[in-house]
């Protein structure tokens, strides 16, 4: 296979700027594009795109299928006709971060009044319709899903105390603690929905998708017009030689679409919990381990219908990307299995994966345009796994300076099949890093390099750059040199995170010169 030399910068499309508080696919996603095209890369890496759930989280979404609809450009709507200037109201958003409790009713205020002219225009009719056909496996109960969440948490703002409640807080009492149960059940997670809905009765189904037409059909809308953007904005990326690798997260939400309307899939109870959840055991980001919360999948029940769901999200996925890094790739090997009620993730057991039969019949009925997440505590099997369908790995350069032997994560170690970073959306940015660095970490950087390290984070891009891997990816954070306050996430808590944007004007010559320069001196 030939081996060729590309680089690219990972960047959530929530961290364009724009005026809307939040990024989008406007004007700016297009200008980060020709950024990237004049500074020699060639991939755009990003972020989950599905609709964040808990915590703003691009990685506890409502759907593994869906697109997240904030991301919809107003300026676009404008020029559609769908809006007019005029439906926009002028609201002070800081430019510096996303402030979610103010875009989300700002937005959707927006939105609606975008839907209600879109059903008067029908020449629109055909396109949606079209596109409702063609996601059906997923469309359907997407938005009925969220159309019965937000019956609920409508219906229950001003309840006090009910018998439902009562029965989810006792039911959620080893897990969560007083308010989050609040928070879970005035957010209408569907295993507090009344028990025909729980269990999917095709009656009360048909009841509520009447009930509530015009919700769905709404929601239907939103996700047609985030498709409809999104894809103009990848034809343009291609179209200047730029590739976008997405991310999939190997598990989905607990309230989600996919677990409600595919509960045979899951280790659930018959009241829609969990029986065990995901996470990872302590490691470097975590001392008590990640509890991520996620229900665990019953493999041989996927297993059973040839991983139709699977092939499903993987297809609908590479509508949006040109590859896909998979999240915690380890798991599908073997999968840490917390009971549900732990606390922190000291408890729990590695399980066995799908392993290579899931990967079998993906590579023959889509093919493998994976990267391969393989962080943390990787086993020989795991390794195994990934070379068997010659996937590339992650190198991360945060972790290369420590005083272990052979670390894998040292440039001279790295194989050409493999992915380097300078970091990644849950490490800090690499000028943070350097300044909360040992001692011993920092020297060993400045020996490495032969260089005194004045500016950490381009001495981090340029070895990335230089070493044998094939691709080379780094945070636009990294590129613009800020420190922690820039950083994505910090794993293990659960404000502040996924706020982050660049600015105006961030995105100058001397960046793209200094990019273009270690792109022709390292041949990408």
């Amino acid at each position: 296979m030939e081996h060729i030399r590309k680089s690219g910068i990972l960047l959530s499309p929530t961290s364009f700027p724009s005026n809307y508080g939040i990024g989008d696919l406007g004007k700016s996603a297009y200008d980060f594009i020709d950024f990237l095209k004049e500074s020699g890369m060639k991939y755009w890496q990003i972020l989950p795109l599905n609709p964040t759930g808990f915590k703003d989280s691009p990685y506890q979404s409502f759907s593994a299928f869906a697109g997240n609809f904030y991301l919809i450009s107003p300026d676009i709507l404008i020029n559609e006709k769908l809006i007019s200037p005029e439906d926009i109201e002028n609201i002070n958003f800081l430019d510096e971060k996303v402030e979610y409790g103010k875009v989300i009713p700002y937005k959707m205020g927006i939105f609606k009044k975008a839907f209600k002219n879109f059903k008067n225009m029908a020449k629109t009719d055909i396109q949606f319709i079209k596109f409702c056909q063609d996601n059906e496996f997923w469309l359907n109960n997407y938005a009925l899903f969220v159309s019965i969440k937000d019956y609920y948490i409508q219906k229950r703002k001003n309840e006090f105390k009910s018998e439902k409640q009562d029965d989810f807080c006792k039911i959620t009492a080893s897990v969560l603690n007083e308010n989050t149960q609040k928070d879970y059940y005035y957010g209408g997670v569907w295993a507090s929905w009344d028990e025909e809905l729980i269990n999917r009765n095709p009656l009360a189904l048909r009841k509520m998708s009447y009930l509530l037409e015009e919700k769905i059909t709404f929601y239907k809308f939103l996700q047609f017009e985030f498709f409809s953007q999104w894809s103009k904005l990848k034809k343009y990326a291609n179209s200047n030689g730029i590739e976008i690798i997405g991310d999939m997260p190997i598990f989905v939400a607990w309230d989600s679409a996919d677990t409600w309307s595919n509960q045979n899939l899951f280790k659930l109870d018959s009241n829609g919990f969990p029986t065990e959840v995901a996470g990872v055991p302590p490691d470097y980001f975590s001392k008590t381990g990640q509890l991520w919360g996620n229900p665990v999948y019953r493999w041989e029940e996927h297993e059973k219908n040839g991983y139709l769901w699977w092939c499903e999200r993987i297809k609908n996925t590479l509508l949006l990307t040109d590859k896909i890094r998979i999240d915690h790739f380890r798991g599908f090997e073997s999968n840490y299995c917390i009971p549900f009620g732990s606390k922190d993730a000291t408890v729990g057991k590695w399980k066995k994966g799908p392993q290579s039969k899931l990967f079998k019949v993906i590579e023959e009925k889509i093919g493998l345009p994976f990267i391969a997440e393989d962080l943390g505590i990787i086993t020989k099997e795991v390794e195994d796994l990934r070379d068997e369908f010659n996937l590339p790995g992650m190198r991360v350069l945060q972790f290369a300076f420590d005083k272990s032997k052979n670390n894998p994560y040292l440039p001279h170690n790295y194989t050409k099949n493999s992915v380097v970073y300078t970091g990644t959306h849950d490490n800090d940015t690499s000028i943070g890093w350097y300044r909360k660095a040992t001692e011993f970490e920092k020297d060993f950087l400045r020996r490495y390099m032969n260089t005194p390290a004045n500016r950490p984070s381009w001495d981090l891009i340029r070895l990335a750059m230089s070493s044998a891997a094939d691709t080379a990816i780094f945070p636009l954070q990294d590129v613009l040199e800020l420190g922690s306050e820039a950083r994505m996430n910090t794993p293990g808590t659960e404000s502040g995170n996924w706020q982050w944007r660049y600015k105006k004007g961030d995105l100058t010559e001397e960046r793209i010169n200094e990019l273009k320069y270690l792109c022709k001196i390292f041949k990408r």
